[in-house]
């Protein structure tokens, strides 16, 4: 029976694709009309990109160029090209949906079965990897695991697991009374042992640390603004990751606590909605490169649907708060020249929507080129992973978009992605 059950399952997930791993050949050439170099921001006319073993090898001019009947081709005549999106802030076992208390009518496992559908989603709407940060039940290391071994469909995963948090803090189990003596699985005080906490998450799948530093808007009893972990406490951090080789990603939405994260040599700061100038200043002049992820679309769906999922009107009131500061701040920030990459915290709002946010970075102040390299030059280089996503180049894995318009001109054409390869197969 069970062999019969993953049989059925196996068999979904090869569907979504238009070439299962198993039966895509070792070569393939993928043409369009236009291709978009982000590393130049030059567009190059009929491309024709070769691909092996999921890798690029070659970029050539499809005018002149032939291939064998060994090779498979890709046709997205009349398209443009761009490389696989990628999304640094994403929760995959979470759903906009299940606002407030209405997720505790769930069995723990059923996240896991969210998390799958919602990979599946994101890599339909063009990001082709993703940063989970934080998790319940190492459920990102489990999906990532799955996906490699065909049982899911879904976008390269860099899992977190669980993130790591102050006693009572935002990342916390702060919805439960007393008597249910509920804390989360990372939660740690004091330096010793949250070193071990770090080392706990490498342990079981981690690849990137996340930290909560100050309060946020969707736990109980906790402020964006309060700072709840020590600067001393976010370097020990910071050390015990980077030793391990590993990067660290800090919620952190109060000026203190951005401050505090930055001198503790912090890699990114998710939210960043209450920073002030100095914080900024740090950002900007900081010799190792620090990065600002601002989730600065999701307060749409939040605000107009966030009541009706169950949110509490506290957690709402918050986020109204929070909401144009991030905004002004994220237009101060990139003027100031912070380095920034794309993070939409999807899961708030939902998976599938996540390209929205293009339109609010260029409302408030990018051009489309810099918006559409915070999702991939920007951020394979804040993940350590430049040599293998973040551009269509030869020797980086062949995860490319398609889109009918000029996302150049239009950007909100990454809304509406019109075809999906990754790894050189191309995604249903």
């Amino acid at each position: 029976m069970k062999k019969s059950v993953l049989s059925i399952v196996a068999a979904l997930a090869a569907s979504a694709v238009t070439v299962s791993a198993q039966e895509a050949p070792q070569r393939s050439v993928i043409t369009a009309a236009k291709m978009v170099d982000v590393v130049t921001g030059k567009v190059t006319e009929y491309p024709a990109i070769f691909v092996e073993n999921g890798r690029i090898t070659s970029i050539a001019d499809a005018r002149t160029v032939r291939w064998g009947s060994d090779v498979r081709h890709i046709d997205l005549s009349g398209k443009t090209l761009l490389p696989g999106l990628i999304d640094m802030h994403v929760h995959l076992d979470s759903s906009p949906t299940y606002g407030g208390y209405n997720s505790l009518q769930f069995t723990d496992r059923f996240w896991s079965f969210v998390a799958a559908s919602n990979a599946r989603a994101m890599l339909q709407a063009g990001f082709t990897t993703v940063r989970n940060v934080g998790s319940e039940g190492y459920n990102d290391v489990a999906l990532k695991q799955a996906i490699a071994e065909g049982w899911a469909v879904g976008p390269r995963i860099v899992p977190a697991a669980h993130a790591l948090g102050a006693t009572g803090g935002h990342c916390d189990q702060t919805y439960l009374p007393p008597s249910f003596a509920a804390k989360s699985a990372a939660v740690g005080d004091g330096p010793v042992e949250l070193r071990q906490k770090v080392r706990e998450q490498r342990k079981y799948g981690a690849e990137v640390i996340k930290v909560c530093a100050t309060g946020g808007v969707f736990s109980r009893n906790t402020e964006p603004g309060q700072q709840q972990l020590s600067e001393e406490e976010l370097r020990a951090i910071a050390d015990e990751a980077h030793q391990w080789g590993l990067r660290v990603a800090a919620h952190a939405h109060g000026a203190a606590g951005i401050k505090a994260a930055i001198r503790a040599g912090i890699d990114t700061i998710e939210h960043a909605s209450l920073v002030d100038d100095e914080g900024i200043r740090l950002a900007a002049e900081r010799k190792q490169p620090v990065w600002f992820s601002m989730d600065i679309f999701n307060t749409d769906y939040t605000q107009a649907e966030g009541a009706k999922n169950g949110v509490l009107e506290d957690n709402l009131r918050k986020d109204r708060e929070v909401a144009q500061i991030q905004r002004d701040n994220f237009r101060k920030a990139y003027r100031a020249g912070v380095k920034m990459v794309f993070g939409s915290d999807a899961g708030v709002m939902p998976h599938a929507t996540a390209g929205g946010q293009f339109k609010v970075m260029v409302e408030y102040g990018m051009t489309p080129l810099e918006a559409i390299r915070a999702a991939t030059l920007n951020a394979a280089e804040a993940l350590g992973k430049s040599q293998d996503v973040g551009a269509i180049e030869v020797g980086r894995y062949a995860d490319i978009i398609a889109v009918d318009g000029d996302p150049l001109a239009n950007v909100r054409e990454l809304e509406n992605v019109d075809a999906v390869i990754q790894g050189g197969v191309q995604i249903r």
